[in-house]
């Protein structure tokens, strides 16, 4: 078991799973750094906190590992007791592979692949320090399935779950302090579909709000539910956390038809669009 105490680092706080995240860990008694681009999004969700906990604000693109770095440092000199990392921030990208460029693929593995990466390197020796800590990195349920249309997304998601389990393996090789779980969320009503961005390639803009609201219609899992799973999952020290039911739906069919799971999960999300 580990103990919710000390500080918790969350990327990507302002908003969604980081926002709800923050709020319950503050309510379990940790302090907190958060970061994310967004500083309105960040002085409101202290704010909203209060108090209570000591808590620091920072903005920060994890995609500048410059800035993840500074991030680190600022982190630990004002929270000396910091003992958990949450890797939340991410971004999406809407469109097959022939319709994004190299430039929009860049972009999103420097976010959702290299943040995760810089940021768990940025905070580990600081973390070996505890007597225990938690590492925690957001992959996605499309970390185990790759849907047309996610080419990008998928691959770097995927990428942190190779990433996140061998790091883990050595750890507990190591017998190190340091915890490790990836994290595997279905649909979570976020604005991270809405928020996207479409390839270049993209020129039917139906297609989008199309896609749009597909994700929002099938999101069932609100934020809190989702950052009390992960809670949950770090009190337990999981090593796999999925959200949600249909994260676990599409987790046991990719195991049953890990090279022909798509047909049948694309009929089901057709009979869900269509309310049948």
């Amino acid at each position: 078991m580990t103990a919710i105490r000390g500080a918790a680092a969350i990327t990507g706080a302002a908003s969604g799973i980081g926002r709800a995240l923050a709020i319950e860990l503050a309510q379990r008694g940790c302090d907190l750094a958060l970061a994310d681009r967004d500083e309105a999004g960040l002085k409101s969700l202290a704010a909203e906190i209060g108090t209570e906990r000591k808590i620091s604000v920072h903005r920060v693109d994890v995609g500048e590992p410059a800035e993840i770095a500074q991030f680190a440092r600022e982190a630990v000199a004002a929270h000396p007791a910091l003992n958990i990392l949450v890797n939340n921030a991410g971004v999406a990208l809407m469109g097959t592979f022939e319709e994004i460029d190299q430039a929009q693929m860049d972009w999103l593995f420097d976010i959702n692949f290299w943040g995760v990466v810089h940021g768990t390197r940025a905070f580990l020796p600081h973390l070996k320090t505890r007597s225990e800590a938690h590492i925690v990195n957001l992959s996605s349920i499309f970390g185990i399935i790759a849907p047309p249309g996610q080419s990008a997304y998928a691959a770097a998601k995927f990428a942190v779950r190779g990433f996140s389990e061998s790091v883990r393996h050595e750890l507990a090789a190591a017998a190190s302090p340091v915890k490790l779980s990836v994290v595997h969320p279905g649909g979570v009503a976020t604005s991270i579909a809405r928020s996207s961005r479409t390839g270049v390639g993209v020129t039917d803009n139906a297609r989008r709000a199309q896609m749009i609201d597909r994700f929002e219609a099938a999101a069932k899992t609100t934020p809190k539910d989702a950052a009390l799973r992960i809670i949950r999952g770090i009190e337990r020290n999981e090593p796999r956390i999925l959200i949600g039911n249909d994260a676990r739906f599409m987790d046991i069919l990719q195991r049953f038809r890990p090279g022909t799971y798509w047909a049948p999960l694309q009929r089901r999300i057709e009979k869900m669009a269509k309310g049948k």
